[in-house]
């Protein structure tokens, strides 16, 4: 499915008519790569309100003389130019009365320089524009979204089937296993640094993997994820290893049913805090309400963590085609604790499930 880089600028256009901007200086890379496709290490981007799909004259990428035959090959649809300095290149060529440039990016060192540089330019700080789009996620992402978490469900299945889970081993070894079993089944690269957090470990809502061995009794915690594409995956199992007490099976229920209410509510329209608020309820009601340390998920993609926050403080509503990780957990300092994480993306009918991995209670 090839991707349309003139539809999501175009929607990029519409945003600044809006706001009355003339045009916009793009220099995340992540939010080039999303408008262009260009995949370098150094870019800069303008993209004029005055253009058109259909003509995108005064729309430009610029990029340096590593990258001649990358951007020809990668934005064959738009006029590119050769700088060093990409984003001072395209501010000394720009016409624009008003250019508006991601605040959130660029340094207060840069903003000075620019302004310097061309004064009858008034430059207007403009934050998450690009990322508001980059939000809801077009078939093409879901695809690459599906692929990554894939990849993580059947590495995942091949560590347990080969008994790489198991008492004796170390977190390190646990982990490393599971990062190439992600890379042989269709991964890029991994997501993030895979954490496995053993016995009173798996309390430590993001604990990095040690020399600590697993042990009978134990909890473990995985959380892990796999880019494809540029696109990340995100997904959390909690096991135990070769026996399961009361107390944890009794945590490992409770924490199964916030994350079963997280995934129910998700829904266009729903405001983003009244989703943590129905998993934490949950919890709450339990009595472990001091123990659930942490928001309730947040938007993937591009980034593994980006728009929209899923939390006590989250702001705005749910978009039809988000993708979002619901992921609740119990923390008991010392002893053990349990999460459950999936991907998911907001649909009408109801969320899809991208990470297929079972959640039940596992004894392994």
């Amino acid at each position: 499915m090839p991707v349309d880089f003139r539809t999501r600028r175009e929607s990029l256009r519409r945003l600044l008519s809006e706001r009355e901007l003339d045009a916009i200086l793009v220099t995340d890379l992540l939010n080039i790569r999303y408008l262009t496709g260009f995949t370098g290490s150094n870019a800069a981007l303008v993209v004029s309100a005055s253009d058109s799909a259909s003509d995108e004259r005064e729309t430009v990428i610029c990029t340096d003389g590593r990258y001649v035959t990358q951007v020809a090959e990668q934005v064959p649809d738009l006029r590119a130019e050769i700088a060093r300095s990409s984003a001072a290149h395209l501010i000394e060529k720009s016409t624009a009365p008003v250019l508006a440039f991601e605040s959130h990016v660029a340094t207060f060192a840069e903003h000075r320089a620019w302004t310097e540089a061309a004064p009858k330019i008034r430059f207007e700080p403009v934050s998450g524009l690009v990322e508001q789009l980059r939000m809801v996620k077009d078939e093409h992402e879901v695809e690459l979204l599906r692929a990554a978490c894939t990849a993580a469900d059947v590495a995942l299945a091949q560590l347990i089937t080969r008994g790489g889970l198991r008492p004796g081993r170390t977190e390190r070894e646990v982990g490393r296993e599971l990062e190439n079993l992600m890379l042989d089944n269709g991964a890029d690269g991994i997501s993030f640094e895979t954490i496995v957090a053993a016995g009173a470990n798996s309390a430590i809502p993001h604990h990095r993997p040690t020399d600590a061995i697993l042990a009978s009794g134990d909890f473990v915690k995985l959380d892990f994820g796999a880019q494809v594409g540029g696109y990340h995956s995100d997904m959390t199992r909690t096991y135990v290893l070769e026996s399961v007490s009361d107390w944890q099976r009794e945590i490992y229920e409770l924490v199964a049913r916030s994350q079963a209410a997280g995934c129910d509510a998700l829904a266009p329209g729903v405001e983003c805090a009244a989703v943590d608020a129905v998993a934490r309820a949950v919890i709450d009601d339990a009595g472990y309400g001091e123990l659930f340390l942490h928001g309730l998920g947040h938007g993937v993609g591009l980034e593994i963590h980006e728009a929209p926050g899923i939390g006590k403080l989250g702001t705005g509503t749910l978009l039809s085609g988000a993708a979002v990780t619901v992921e609740p957990g119990v923390y008991f300092s010392g002893r053990g604790g349990v999460r459950i994480e999936d991907t998911l993306v907001v649909r009408e009918q109801g969320p899809e499930l991208l990470t297929l991995t079972a959640k039940d209670l596992t004894v392994v």
